[in-house]
């Protein structure tokens, strides 16, 4: 358990990064029929000349997965990007539970915890999310040089992106295997959920990967096909970044994935920030917001 010091210092951080109200975007479309099946975008500001496209950024919120937290948390962060010049692409995706449920007995999750995921929603969506974005960029955002395109994500977020860049190595009875690898510069995984295993040894999130799954009868199953230390390599430039003293999702959780990479053959950045715990990721008052968006603009050049 951590000291009361450490837990202090999370809580602020936490508090930090859900004070700033969120931005609207400059275009929303829709990718599906489902309300949570659209994608917003931000323009790059200040927007550059005619003949300067800027890369994309597609971002995947955090959450566990879990309806309380849809993408309007991570607007903020989303800003601060089209604010340093990328073109900004923030989507939403099926999660589990629904609003009313947050905290109720009798929710699927442990303690009253509204279930992680929907299983096999929450991955058709990024799949078709991801197949959909090459045409809605070319409309909503002309700006947008899509041959640099880094994808980002946070904590279950950052789970998403390591899968989405990972779909070309899924099993090849799996619905959402691509022929070949996304046309990625790269990913920038922010304290991702890695690593299913080891994160559920940690209990993270309220074993959110374990509900993801749905559940012990399916995770042995379903696992090749949603973790992403199964699905190694990839051959696509990634990079971890993640705070040591993140208590949500661990440090040793990114370890273990980055060491699965190296077993694997392939070489993963793991940038490890001291003194920072969850949140300050995606918070753009906090200096590691700054590292997060320095590492993207290191693979989109």
């Amino acid at each position: 358990m951590p000291d009361d010091a450490a837990a202090a210092r999370a809580a602020a951080e936490e508090e930090s990064a859900f004070s700033h109200s969120p931005v609207d975007p400059d275009v929303t479309a829709a990718y599906g029929d489902h309300p949570d099946q659209v994608i917003d975008f931000y323009a790059p500001r200040p927007g550059p000349d005619s003949t300067s496209p800027v890369p994309l950024v597609v971002v995947l919120h955090g959450g566990a997965w879990r309806a309380r937290y849809d993408r309007r948390h991570i607007t903020p962060f989303a800003d601060y990007l089209a604010r340093r010049g990328f073109a900004v692409a923030n989507v939403e995706y099926r999660r589990g539970g629904d609003e009313g449920a947050a905290g109720a007995e009798g929710a699927e999750g442990s303690g009253g915890t509204p279930p992680a995921g929907r299983w096999p929603d929450t991955l058709d969506d990024v799949a078709a999310a991801l197949d959909a974005l090459p045409a809605l960029v070319g409309e909503a955002l002309p700006q947008a040089d899509p041959r640099r395109t880094v994808l980002t994500g946070h904590s279950a977020g950052g789970h998403l992106a390591l899968w989405a860049a990972a779909r070309h190595v899924l099993p090849a009875d799996a619905p959402w295997r691509t022929d070949g690898p996304a046309p990625l510069r790269g990913v920038v995984a922010l304290a991702p959920i890695a690593d299913f295993e080891v994160a559920e040894k940690l209990e993270v999130c309220v074993h959110a990967s374990l509900q993801l799954l749905g559940g012990q009868d399916h995770f042995a199953a379903r696992r090749p096909y949603a973790d992403p230390a199964l699905l190694l390599p990839t051959g696509i430039a990634t990079t971890l970044v993640q705070g040591r003293t993140d208590l949500v999702v661990p440090q040793q959780v990114a370890e273990s994935y980055a060491e699965a990479a190296a077993k694997a053959g392939e070489m993963v950045g793991l940038t490890l920030l001291e003194d920072v715990g969850h949140f300050p990721l995606i918070d753009p008052a906090a200096d590691a917001c700054a590292v997060a968006a320095e590492e993207i603009a290191q693979l989109a050049r």
